[in-house]
């Protein structure tokens, strides 16, 4: 079992209560409230901004060229892969980017955010402890939800079940563990724990972020 496996597994129970949260249970019955929902892709929107900023510091402080062409493929799918259903999303809302990046973050996005940005300036595993679990934690949980509700793809949630439930985004999440595994291998103990609860603590943040979501943005 490679490390970045490792730390899902010390995760799961975290990814849990994601996937059991008031908002994605709601979402997969249809139920869930739209004004909700519209809170949370203008979140999501805000977050991805800064998420690119995490591997764009992974690009700032590579040392050689894989880890410079992993950084940039990555901040190029989080830029590109993850737009165009997320864009859809905003202009069924009247919204749009250039209206949403002038928007506040909530309490709960700043401080995912902020503890991202902090340790991805560490180096270049804990960057990859930083980023992953957002991207690896969706791809599980979208999965178990369509597996438990197979009827979400009759709800107007569809499209974001759909995309991260793709087989293309099932590949870059493993793209990511292979790399994530690599700069982890050979680190001594110490720095593998501080990873470690870096990804944890990210996992808990990913948490967090969907207790925020249960409740719609009134700034919108």
């Amino acid at each position: 079992m490679g490390f970045v496996e490792k730390c899902i597994e010390d995760s799961m129970p975290i990814w849990q209560e994601c996937l059991n949260s008031k908002f994605l249970v709601e979402l997969e019955s249809g139920k869930l409230d739209e004004e909700c929902f519209k809170g949370y892709i203008v979140d999501d929107s805000i977050y991805l901004m800064y998420y690119a900023k995490v591997f764009a510091l992974g690009i700032l402080n590579s040392r050689d060229f894989d880890s410079l062409r992993n950084f940039y493929s990555f901040l190029a799918f989080v830029n590109e892969g993850e737009g165009s259903t997320r864009l859809k999303y905003l202009e069924r809302y009247g919204l749009n980017d250039n209206v949403v990046e002038k928007l506040p973050q909530r309490e709960e996005n700043r401080e995912y955010t902020d503890y991202m940005l902090e340790h991805a300036q560490e180096g270049i595993p804990e960057t990859m402890m930083a980023a992953l679990p957002c991207t690896l934690s969706y791809a599980w949980i979208f999965r178990e939800l369509l597996k438990r509700s197979p009827g979400v793809k009759d709800t107007v949630y569809w499209p974001l079940v759909r995309d991260y439930t793709a087989l293309d985004y099932d590949s870059i999440c493993n793209k990511w563990i292979s790399f994530g595994n690599k700069v982890c291998r050979d680190l001594p103990q110490e720095r593998l724990t501080h990873c470690m609860e870096i990804f944890r603590q990210c996992s808990k943040l990913e948490l967090g972020f969907w207790h925020m979501s249960e409740k719609p943005r009134n700034d919108i």
